[in-house]
């Protein structure tokens, strides 16, 4: 889907919004006045806030997807380093914009919504897919260890990114992110290699 460059705008507002204020001031009338409008000229881009939320979603899966195709056709050669460059990409992307990370790991956002949810799973899903992808190769072609499953694998990968930007993000960003995601990075490629 492609947004216009007034939706585009309001995306970027109702992060900032969140990141700043919490998901309970993310209100159609909160979003018009961060943004200067009136509240109508932002329903003329979007139903209501669930769509506007779903839109977040939507333009973090965009981000992430290409990164994935990009690395679904790597060879399993470099496959610790194609991992090592989405961890890096990931940490300066959350480092960049701090209150994306702010509403991507907010689960309370998107519980009680049906649809928000299931977009969430399907984005936890292909990038799950993504590293499994990545590490299956590497396993294939012995750059990665085969003695644990690609499954297990990837899910210590997502649950440390996870978690260190958990920290970094309740920590009031206290810490340099891309720089301790490289120290992470070091003990997971040990964990990768034999």
């Amino acid at each position: 889907m492609e947004f216009t460059d007034r939706q585009k705008e309001i995306i970027n507002a109702a992060i900032q919004l969140i990141a700043e204020k919490g998901i309970q001031q993310l209100t159609i009338k909160n979003l018009s006045q961060k943004i200067g409008i009136v509240e109508g000229a932002i329903y003329r881009h979007f139903n209501s806030k669930i769509d506007i939320l779903l839109g977040i979603l939507t333009s973090f899966e965009h981000r992430i997807g290409t990164m994935g195709e990009k690395f679904n056709a790597a060879s399993g050669e470099d496959a610790v380093g194609n991992l090592q460059t989405i961890f890096a990409n990931t940490f300066k992307n959350f480092k960049t914009n701090p209150a994306l990370a702010a509403v991507i790991f907010s689960e309370e956002i998107f519980q009680n919504d049906k649809k928000l949810s299931q977009k969430v799973f399907s984005i936890m899903q292909k990038n799950q897919a993504t590293l499994q992808s990545i590490i299956r190769a590497g396993q294939q072609a012995g750059t990665i260890r085969d003695d644990i499953s690609e499954k297990q694998l990837t899910l210590v990968l997502t649950g440390s990114l996870r978690l260190l930007v958990t920290e970094w993000r309740l920590s009031e960003y206290a810490f340099d992110l891309t720089r301790e995601g490289k120290k992470l990075w070091i003990s997971i490629g040990n964990l990768l290699t034999k």
